[in-house]
């Protein structure tokens, strides 16, 4: 491209490209060409070509159907469109949403010559893989960059996956096979269990230790189909998956139980009773949608047990009206045989009476005991004894009315006919739940423990460093190895003195105790002179000039290399207060000559500030730049140290006044104080003065250079 390639005949050997590229891609061309030596173009030259041509910068010509590739509006490719992701899209929905479904990325960009090439490929398949239930995304590096390097992409084309919030990039050649079982490796690999005549039924009895329905898909396919698996991901908190191979010996008892026809997929649901399912669906050809609407009505167990908070708000919503109640009843017992027959009396009924408004659950009062005590009170009659509870969810706050039946649930008849004329009074009269109560948030039964949970992150960890060492940009993985090889050949190079040092010579003799005290003391009376002197300021006083748009350029702009201005930022009614406390805590750094003192009038340039400090603020998450307060912040007491000849700045912020035992209410008085002109030793002015309180210890840390550094394409004028 004459672009890109100063060369004097780099414009002249695009076209020839150009041209023969669209002689390639059009068959009528081709063959005219095959046949006569040119594409037969003399022909409607001024109208045809006139039109196809467009000119580019001085007197260079391109034909745009070379490309194939949406130079400009006329001819953009819309193929990708509804793929494309920003920022802020990705951060809120599709980081959230990965935890559900694996996402296939691409990193493209203008002028990607690559991008082209497997454009044809990446069309198919990501048709093929959003049909499945995969996400598909696009990112445009040109427009955004900001996404881009959050992904890690520095080139273009790069494919990437996400799942769980975890990105894994793409490394194989760029075909159909390789991009689907890239895909069908981002998923965990215990997601569907293999299911045959001597594990269906310990598969299916795990419901009541899962507290989960579990499925079963009958087909004929030795492997177990992609669609199956995101299914089984997307579906994986509310149900359990067993894939049954119709076709391989020891699944004909399977097969004969449940009656199954071998040449038909179907898919089975199992709840509480194994030997017969809860649902089935058959169809010659599975799709999502259908798989979607049959799993989503049989997610729960016909009495679930509530086993935490999140599975608790799904089953009992808040109501949000009249007409839009939904009642719990919920079974008090305990774990054992001496409750079994409770529970199975209760299931029996909830089978029998099922419908829209009402659920029916369950739960341990051993494992949630405050639940259970909100209820029950620790009256005497329910104690060893199971109980029902009829609630409905008033508020996310956890408040909820109730009625309890007034005996303790047994499953006889005698309970059958008292509850079912409890909940036929309740469809008439919604007052019927009299008493209330506020219930605390369930504990999460099912959770790992915190050895467990950590012996995983660790391992996650050490797979993606692994992963990196291999494949990841090294531009990003230069630090690590600078650190690692620097570690490394300290500690090696203290072994190689050590070892070759001899401990003979009298040289290296420790001297005796009276000479390494004097050796000692001597020492450090030089050291301390000598940082005393450093230290020392050079006057009396701490010089502070005001930054304005007459001294800008001389004091940041073409200030001298090496050199920093220490600017605070401060109001009209904060002015004395802090700039005392400011000249107290450089002090001691006056006697550097590189530093220079300044400071900032927030009332006169607020807009200079926000400018700077928007470099200041983190890739990820993005902060609401347009909440009511934005233009109400209190910026005094940040503290910019201002490198005009590199173009970078360090950030102080301040500490709040309740760091140390103030209070919020004590600094908004303060400000009020100062503009009314009361005197800087007043206790609002105090509060004033701890923002500053660690400042010197910041500088202690810019004369190290271990601060942050923020840097600014260029310095924005001061108005």
């Amino acid at each position: 491209h004459p672009d890109k390639n100063k060369d004097p005949g780099a414009e002249d050997r695009f076209i020839q490209i150009s041209k023969a590229y669209e002689i390639l891609s059009n068959e009528e061309k081709r063959a005219n060409f095959d046949r006569y030596g040119d594409a037969g173009e003399s022909q409607g030259y001024s109208q045809h070509q006139h039109r196809q041509f467009h000119r580019f910068h001085e007197g260079f010509y391109f034909d745009e159907s070379f490309f194939h590739f949406p130079f400009n509006s006329e001819r953009r490719d819309t193929s990708d469109d509804k793929y494309l992701l920003h920022f802020s899209h990705y951060i809120n929905e599709i980081v959230p949403d990965s935890f559900k479904k694996p996402y296939l990325i691409k990193i493209t960009s203008d002028w990607c010559f690559s991008c082209i090439h497997i454009e044809p490929v990446w069309k198919e398949v990501a048709q093929e893989l959003e049909a499945l239930g995969a996400g598909i995304g696009v990112v445009h590096a040109g427009y955004e960059r900001r996404l881009a390097h959050h992904l890690g992409a520095h080139s273009t084309p790069s494919l990437l996956g996400l799942i769980n919030g975890k990105i894994t990039f793409f490394h194989s050649a760029v075909v159909r096979e390789n991009l689907r079982q890239f895909v069908e490796n981002l998923l965990p690999g215990n997601l569907v269990e293999k299911i045959t005549d001597k594990n269906y039924i310990h598969f299916l009895s795990n419901w009541k230790k899962e507290n989960k329905p579990h499925v079963l898909l009958f087909d004929h396919m030795p492997v177990v189909p992609l669609l199956y698996k995101l299914t089984a991901f997307a579906y994986q908190d509310y149900l359990s998956f067993g894939y049954v191979y119709v076709g391989l010996r020891g699944t004909e008892e399977l097969s004969s139980q449940y009656n199954i026809n071998v040449y038909t997929p179907t898919m089975m649901i199992f709840k509480e009773h194994i030997d017969k399912p809860a649902d089935v669906v058959q169809a010659r050809d599975m799709k999502k949608q259908l798989i979607d609407d049959f799993l989503s009505q049989n997610k729960f167990l016909m009495v679930a047990r509530l086993t935490n908070q999140r599975l608790f708000q799904e089953l009992c919503p808040v109501k949000k009206s009249h007409r839009q109640r939904k009642h719990c009843v919920v079974l008090l017992t305990g774990e054992g045989e001496k409750f079994a027959e409770a529970y199975e009396a209760f299931l029996t009924f909830a089978v029998a009476n099922t419908k829209d408004t009402l659920k029916f659950v369950h739960i341990y009062n051993d494992r949630q005991p405050e639940f259970a005590d909100a209820f029950l009170m620790d009256e005497e009659k329910y104690r060893g004894k199971s109980a029902v509870v009829i609630l409905e969810r008033r508020n996310n706050a956890g408040k909820v009315a109730y009625k309890a039946l007034e005996e303790a649930w047994q499953g006889s008849k005698e309970d059958n006919f008292i509850l079912l004329d409890l909940l036929d009074q309740l469809r008439t009269d919604p007052n019927l739940l009299s008493s209330e109560t506020v219930l605390a948030d369930l504990n999460d039964e099912l959770a790992p423990m915190f050895l467990i949970r950590w012996l995983y992150s660790t391992l996650d960890y050490l797979s993606d460093c692994w992963d990196s060492l291999f494949h990841s940009n090294w531009r990003e993985m230069m630090p690590l190895l600078s650190l690692l090889f620097s570690a490394l050949f300290i500690l090696f190079g203290t072994v190689i003195v050590q070892a070759f040092s001899d401990s003979s010579d009298p040289r290296d003799s420790p001297p005796s105790e009276k000479e390494e005290t004097a050796a000692k003391t001597e020492k450090n009376d030089a050291s301390f002179s000598k940082e005393s002197n450093s230290r020392i300021p050079k006057k009396g006083f701490v010089e502070v000039t005001e930054l304005t748009d007459i001294n800008y350029n001389s004091n940041l702009v073409r200030l001298r290399p090496g050199h920093m201005n220490v600017v605070l930022i401060l109001s009209n009614s904060t002015k004395t207060a802090l700039l005392q406390k400011f000249a107290l805590e450089v002090y001691t750094f006056t006697g550097s000559s590189s530093l220079h003192f300044s400071f900032l009038s927030l009332d006169k340039h607020r807009e200079w500030l926000e400018y700077l400090l928007e470099f200041a603020q983190d890739a990820a998450p993005i902060p609401n730049q347009y909440d009511k307060h934005f233009l109400e912040r209190d910026y005094t007491g940040y503290v910019l140290a201002l490198n005009g000849h590199k173009k970078y700045f360090c950030l102080f912020k301040p500490h709040r006044s309740g760091d140390e035992g103030g209070s919020p209410e004590d600094y908004n008085s303060s400000l009020h104080a100062e503009a009314r002109g009361k005197s800087s030793c007043s206790p609002g002015s105090r509060s004033i003065k701890t923002k500053l309180h660690k400042l010197s210890f910041w500088m202690e840390r810019l004369l190290e250079g271990s601060l942050q550094r923020f840097y600014i394409p260029s310095w924005p004028a001061l108005d």
